[in-house]
C-alpha cells in the first residue's frame, strides 16, 4: 500500500463508513480515510423496493445498447440456517493467469464486458468503483497485482453508510488461477441471496468470458 493512511484497531463484523472500517484479515487495519468520504460522491441510494423494480427497466436499456442480460438480482429470502450469517467463501477454478484475472476484475471495460452491465471502476488503491450500472459500489482498499484485490463493497440497496469486506486471492494453479473469495460483515439475511449471486454474476460469465480468445474480444 502505498500514501495510505492505516492504524491498528479491533476486528469488526460490520463495516460503517460513518465509523471506521475495519478490515477483518491478518493484518486487522482499519483504511482511516474512507471515514472521510463524501456520501454525495456516491450515488443516492434508492430503497429495496425502487432497486427492484428498476432492475428491468435498467436491463431493458442495456439490452439495447448491447449488453448481455444478467440473471435478476431481487432479493432472495434467508432461510432460517442462513439468516445470522455474515460471511462466505468460495473457491473457483478460472482458465486464465491471475495477473488476467486481476486485470479484467479492474478494468472498467472488461468488467462490464463479461457481466453484461455498464461499469465505473478507478483502478488504483482508494478508488471508487460502480459496477453492474451502479447496483454496486465502493472502494479499492488494497490492490497488489496479479495477486489480491480487497474492497469496500456494498449494494446500493444497503442502508447508507453500511460497507462489506470483499477479499479476492489469486493463486497460480496449473495453466490458471485459483479464485479464493472471503466476502466479510454483510447485513444478516443477506446470505442466500449473496452465495449464488457470486456464482450467477460473477463466476459463471467470468468463466465464459475467459475463454473466448482475445482476438474475438476485440472483433466484438
Amino acid at each position: 500500500m502505498r500514501n495510505i493512511a492505516w492504524e491498528s484497531v479491533g476486528c469488526r463484523s460490520k463495516y460503517v463508513l460513518e465509523h471506521r472500517f475495519a478490515a477483518c484479515f491478518d493484518e486487522q487495519v482499519v483504511f482511516t480515510f474512507l471515514s472521510e468520504v463524501n456520501m454525495n460522491d456516491f450515488v443516492s441510494l434508492p430503497t429495496r423496493r425502487q432497486v427492484v423494480a428498476g432492475i428491468a427497466v435498467g436491463l431493458g436499456c442495456i439490452a439495447s445498447r448491447g449488453f448481455a442480460q444478467q440473471p435478476s438480482m431481487e432479493q432472495k429470502p434467508s432461510t432460517e440456517a442462513n439468516h445470522a450469517r455474515t460471511s462466505l467463501h468460495q473457491e473457483i477454478e478460472l482458465k486464465a493467469t491471475p495477473q488476467r484475472v486481476f486485470d479484467v476484475l479492474l478494468d472498467a471495460k472488461q468488467f462490464a464486458a463479461f457481466t453484461g452491465m455498464p461499469a465505473e471502476i478507478d483502478a488504483k488503491p482508494g478508488g471508487a468503483f460502480k459496477t453492474f450500472g451502479g447496483l454496486i459500489e465502493g472502494r479499492n482498499v488494497e490492490l497488489i497485482a496479479g495477486q489480491r484485490i480487497v474492497q469496500a463493497w456494498r449494494p446500493t440497496s444497503w442502508d447508507a453508510g453500511v460497507y462489506s469486506l470483499v477479499h479476492f486471492e489469486l493463486k497460480p494453479r496449473g495453466e490458471g488461477t485459483l479464485l479464493v473469495l472471503d466476502h466479510t460483515g454483510f447485513p444478516e439475511g443477506d446470505y442466500d441471496h449473496l452465495y449464488p449471486g457470486w456464482y450467477a454474476r460473477y463466476w459463471d460469465p467470468l468463466k465464459k468470458y475467459l475463454v473466448v480468445p482475445e482476438k474475438q474480444k476485440k472483433q466484438a
